[in-house]
């Protein structure tokens, strides 16, 4: 979400966990990860003034298009996705989302080209019809076919803003997960009446032993992988893991770009300047973490020789004559 108040032509965004509503845009974008975390660019990225709805408009969630609904935007980028796999055969796509994420319709648009596989957190318990009658406490009673260590990030302590509730301060550590899996038919939505259901996975990771005082790990995962082995269990959550890269490049675009700070008078040429960010927060990404990783690496892999000799020529520019007196 960027709060962007200057410019013209702007959507109404949700409200934030203080109940105050601002004008912007909403960010949704793409962005490609390898296996090994390494970040490989920006697939697609659009910035969305969000509108309510109109005051006449009567409809029922159920009666809107799925065309009309914000989450529409998911499957628009699941679609690019399938364009970008047909272009390169010999690799797997995976598309791994957030929690928004999961609804029938983009599982239902899956397996009509399921050469891009989905891995999502869900967000839904859904009902069942045998006991104990919902899916999330149905898979915690399964038994535990693998257990894996994945590091957790510390945590900042947050003061309490008004309706903003404190968050007290967590260091990094190791978890302990045990993971379990459940093959589950996702009924469609009763309003879809001609729509089978959708074959998929449902993977549970859970902290069984937390750090007293600190809350438990746990997750629960989507996916239309195949899993025939605890391995593709851990494959999977290793996957997921890489989710939290997106975060980390949000964090560079406001916190290294200051894209928040933009001040251009219509939401076009906001968005020009957003889209430049976009590519410039990817860089400083990658070299970030490459910088990490292999420190001497030369600089001719990332920089084109132009780029080479400005960045010299304003380090020259920076450095400071001594002054000396006799």
């Amino acid at each position: 979400m960027l709060k962007l108040f200057r410019a013209r032509s702007l959507g109404e965004l949700k409200a934030n966990q203080t109940g105050a509503k601002t004008k912007g845009l909403n960010l949704h974008s793409s962005f490609a990860i390898a296996p090994n975390g390494l970040p490989l660019g920006v697939l697609k990225a659009q910035c969305i003034a969000p509108h309510p709805r109109l005051p006449d408009d009567k409809r029922k969630p159920s009666k809107i298009p799925i065309e009309e609904k914000k989450t529409f935007v998911w499957i628009e980028h699941h679609r690019d996705l399938v364009e970008l796999a047909a272009t390169m055969p010999q690799t797997q796509l995976i598309n791994v989302c957030d929690r928004e994420a999961d609804f029938f319709e983009l599982f239902d648009e899956q397996r009509k080209n399921p050469c891009v596989e989905l891995l999502i957190r869900a967000q839904h318990d859904r009902n069942i019809n045998e006991s104990p009658f919902k899916l999330f406490a149905a898979i915690r009673e399964t038994r535990v076919q693998s257990r894996v260590s994945v590091n957790v990030p510390q945590q900042s302590a947050r003061p309490k803003k008004s309706k903003q509730k404190a968050k007290a301060a967590r260091p990094g550590r190791r978890a302990e997960l045990a993971l379990r899996h459940l093959a589950i038919q996702l009924p469609a939505p009763s309003y879809y009446h001609d729509k089978e259901p959708v074959e998929i996975q449902l993977i549970h990771a859970l902290e069984e032993n937390p750090p007293q005082g600190t809350k438990a790990v746990e997750w629960f995962l989507l996916t239309t992988i195949k899993i025939e082995s605890a391995k593709d269990i851990e494959k999977c959550l290793r996957w997921y893991t890489l989710r939290w890269r997106i975060e980390d490049w949000h964090r560079v675009l406001k916190s290294g770009c200051k894209i928040d700070d933009l001040a251009h008078e219509t939401a076009e040429r906001l968005r020009r300047a957003i889209g430049i960010n976009l590519v410039i927060a990817w860089r400083i990404m990658l070299m970030t973490l490459l910088g990490r990783e292999t420190p001497e690496l030369p600089a001719e892999i990332l920089f084109s020789d132009v780029e080479l000799r400005t960045l010299h020529a304003y380090a020259k520019k920076k450095i400071k004559t001594p002054f000396v007196t006799r």
